[in-house]
């Protein structure tokens, strides 16, 4: 289509994200020797994840076959909830490459965090979203007040007069852009997850919600011992979807993989452009074992233990529970409220799509039986 928009993710994408997967990982190794020559005070942050896996198996390739590049220093962060299979594979790991990984706890943890500011639910941008809306109070109605506006851009001016410093609610609530431009289909806004609005509408959450646990347990802890170092290893993947898969103020040399931080410092991003069978093609040829959760549970990913913004995590604390089961009760009790609330926005959505099979005026089987 001539007027499709593409993100900066297409348009600056570079030439080896789509190799095949040995040349792919070869432009990858030269990546990484390449940054680490020009900012060797280097910090990686290592999960025991799959992702984490291969990146570090990256970076100690690439050290062996030039031991003149310098040591990385590897920071597993601990936030109150993991696995014995993480925390066991995080030691074989360091074990096996012959490197230190560092643990690290937040001052605040999980359950501190998600009883004093709220649980994720769907996903960090909904969670922050919904943040706001439960703090400041203003109506979901402001959203049909803009749908019936023939001037869009006049209704969205005196949505910003009657709602002072709520501008990225309004934009959230209403599906708009700051100028009254509807943009329905962004990650932004609350219809982002089908029906989303309608439902908090009709089914209001009795329990506060926020992402603010992520940023207590992982990215403070993060910044707080990353700030003295030249440059931030990580493993995010585009492939992975939400925030990860949009581009960065920063972003240099149109690679997507490596930028400058407002700080000045710089953050590399290996396996952006590596793809599950990517990942598939490397596990396979350098015998790269995951940790137990992988291997053993049945796990297909790892991220937080029991994160609410997983829509598989209800599922996954099934499998983890044959092994784990302590774990398991953790994480209903710091997350349940969210857990439950998914399990019925889902059967919400799936009895609006139901509705909407049946188009108004169109005969069905019923009409021609006389049913």
């Amino acid at each position: 289509m001539a007027n499709e928009y593409r993100s900066r993710v297409y348009t600056d994408r570079p030439a080896y994200a789509d190799y095949d997967s040995p040349e792919k990982f070869q432009e990858i190794m030269g990546i990484i020797m390449t940054r680490l020559r020009q900012h060797p005070k280097a910090i990686c942050s290592y999960s025991g994840g799959a992702d984490s896996d291969i990146m570090i198996d990256l970076i100690e390739t690439a050290r062996k076959i030039s031991p003149s590049l310098p040591k990385v220093k590897y920071v597993f962060f601990n936030t109150g909830l993991e696995m014995k299979a993480t925390k066991d594979h995080v030691k074989e790991q360091a074990e096996k490459y012959g490197v230190e990984i560092e643990e690290v706890r937040p001052k605040v943890n999980i359950v501190n965090a998600t009883r004093k500011y709220g649980q994720p639910f769907v996903s960090k941008i909904m969670s922050s979203g919904l943040d706001e809306w439960q703090k400041k109070g203003v109506p979901l109605s402001i959203a049909d007040e803009y749908e019936a506006a023939e001037d869009k851009a006049a209704k969205r001016q005196e949505l910003r007069e009657r709602y002072p410093k709520c501008e990225s609610l309004i934009n959230f609530i209403c599906c708009c852009n700051a100028k009254g431009e509807p943009r329905p289909d962004i990650q932004l806004v609350i219809n982002s997850s089908k029906y989303m609005r309608d439902f908090i509408n009709e089914y209001p959450p009795e329990f506060k919600i926020s992402a603010k646990c992520c940023d207590y347990c992982k990215k403070q802890v993060a910044h707080r011992v990353q700030k003295y170092y030249e440059m931030i290893i990580t493993g995010e993947r585009r492939d992975e979807g939400g925030m990860r898969s949009v581009p960065r103020k920063g972003d240099l040399n149109k690679t997507m993989c490596f930028s400058e931080t407002s700080s000045g410092q710089y953050r590399l991003r290996p396996l952006y452009y590596v793809s599950d069978k990517d990942k598939e093609w490397y596990k396979e040829r350098f015998g790269i074992r995951y940790s137990d959760a992988y291997e053993v549970y049945g796990l297909t990913r790892t991220g937080c233990c029991g994160c609410p913004i997983s829509y598989k995590a209800v599922d996954d604390l099934k499998l983890i529970g044959k092994y784990e089961p302590n774990v398991v009760k953790a994480a209903w009790n710091i997350f349940g409220n969210s857990y439950r609330y998914r399990q019925k926005y889902n059967e919400y959505k799936a009895q609006r799509m139901a509705e909407e099979e049946l188009i108004p005026g169109q005969m069905n089987i019923f009409d021609f039986l006389g049913g």
